[in-house]
């Protein structure tokens, strides 16, 4: 970023208050992540932690910012919210009362985002009450350290009070943000949450490049694969196919309206991080049961655990068909070509060579199932990047053939790189997106104030444009 850029970022008084505004309430959201829960000890969450990885726990604590792995008062973190926000969305489709709402302009807005908080609290209420139990029946793990020093209803009360009371808080940060700021609030407090950690994860990888752990030249390498993730990534997002849209003239009294050709943009990646995260949660449920419902070592939950864990053949092949199905199914549910056609028929506007209404919608259907098979490809891809980097695919447990091609194939994709640190899936998605939107609307605000935005020789255009 370009020094005047920056300059010209402070010089409207506007503007200059709400990135401020932002950064204040990121900078509380940060200190919360801080302060830990009453009666549980940190030490023993942190090794029962690193145990998880793999499962749901690892899954949300990503999203938490680490906040559920140390046990703060965010370790829920803004899923909640997140899960509220989805299952209204589903509720849109099958309500009848939801898809009035949904169509009534701005109080309907209003009422949707009422029952979203409503939904949230009654969600954190859930989800720490069953993190409280989950906490007292794993009364020690490795190293015998109890994880709560005083299990019962109390402590049971005092975790749900405290979870629920920090999930409220950031809600109301991240609206905050929304309005006053810049920016998606959740989605800035997402992007926070995982780009704190950053840091502590190249000193590692440089850490391990001092002690002869990985190599200078898969240092490189891996710079590279992150430079070309990176743009592929902003490709993909930006990318829509066009649908041309002519609209009839018409004569209202002494004047002629309409005759003017617009376009629809279909969305490569109309889903955008859905996918990967419903199809990561129901891989990690199974693995989550299992690991509480048996402790024995070596049985059946040791087994699913390994069968679903990174870099197996199962796994991959669940979680890809997952982002291709999920990618389907959420693309269905936002975006529906039926009301697309029948408006489009409302104002008089037409795809030139194609009859309005039906024939319009099918249209747009059949074009729109073609570039979602494209995003749920790129999806896979994107998601399945970190099992390359950190484990490898163990291509051995393949029946029949496993074992000729873990012989033949090369060691770096067997064994993975060596990457102590998550890289790609859902994780860069979510940069690199929340980036685009932000920078995309810093963008709108200085333009159209005639101040020079970020970029001198073109326009950033965020995921909505």
């Amino acid at each position: 970023m370009a020094v005047d850029s920056v300059k010209n970022l402070f010089a409207v008084a506007e503007l200059r208050k709400r990135v401020l505004f932002t950064l204040g309430l990121l900078i509380v959201y940060r200190i919360g992540g801080h302060i830990p829960t009453p009666g549980v000890n940190s030490q023993a969450i942190a090794l029962m932690a690193e145990q998880a990885r793999n499962t749901m726990f690892g899954l949300y604590d990503m999203f938490s910012g680490q906040n559920l792995s140390k046990m703060t008062i965010f370790a829920l973190g803004i899923m909640p919210y997140i899960s509220a926000s989805i299952i209204l969305q589903l509720l849109t489709v099958v309500w009848p009362y939801l898809e009035r709402l949904s169509k009534e302009g701005e109080l309907g807005r209003r009422k949707i985002t009422q029952y979203t908080r409503y939904g949230t609290i009654v969600l954190s209420v859930v989800q720490a009450l069953g993190i409280a139990i989950w906490l007292e029946r794993q009364t020690q793990i490795a190293g015998g350290l109890p994880l709560v020093y005083n299990p019962g209803w109390g402590f049971r009360f005092l975790t749900v009070l405290t979870l629920t009371t920090g999930t409220t808080l950031i809600m109301w940060l991240g609206e905050q943000i929304t309005e006053r700021g810049i920016g998606n609030g959740m989605s800035l407090i997402i992007y926070a949450g995982i780009v704190v950690n950053f840091p502590r994860a190249i000193i590692a990888t440089f850490d391990q490049l001092r002690t002869g752990q990985i190599g200078l030249i898969r240092i490189i390498l891996l710079i590279a694969v992150m430079v070309l993730v990176v743009a592929a990534i902003i490709f993909v997002e930006r990318g829509s196919r066009r649908v041309t849209v002519q609209y009839a003239k018409r004569v209202v009294g002494r004047r002629m309206y309409g005759g003017a050709s617009t376009h629809i943009p279909l969305k490569v990646n109309t889903g955008g991080v859905i996918p990967v995260i419903f199809a990561s949660s129901i891989l990690a449920f199974p693995a989550t049961i299992a690991q509480m419902l048996s402790n024995q070592p070596g049985g059946w939950a040791d087994q699913i655990t390994q069968q679903l864990s990174l870099g197996m053949p199962l796994y991959n092949l669940l979680y890809v068909s997952g982002i291709v199905f999920f990618a389907y199914f959420y693309t269905a549910i936002i975006f529906n070509p039926d009301d697309v056609a029948e408006n489009m028929r409302k104002y008089g506007g037409f795809v030139p060579g194609i009859r309005p209404g039906k024939r319009t919608a099918e249209y747009i259907d059949t074009i729109l199932t073609r570039i979602t098979l494209a995003g749920a490809i790129y999806l896979a891809l994107i998601a399945i990047l970190p099992e390359f980097l950190i484990t490898g695919f163990k291509v051995a447990p393949i029946p029949f053939i496993g074992e000729r091609l873990d012989a033949v194939l090369p060691r770096f994709i067997t064994e993975g790189m060596g990457v102590q640190f998550y890289f790609g899936g859902t994780t860069l998605l979510i940069i690199v997106g929340v980036a685009m939107d932000t920078i995309q609307q810093v963008e709108s605000q200085l333009i159209m104030r005639h101040y020079d935005g970020f970029m001198k020789k073109t326009r950033i255009r965020g995921r909505r444009a």
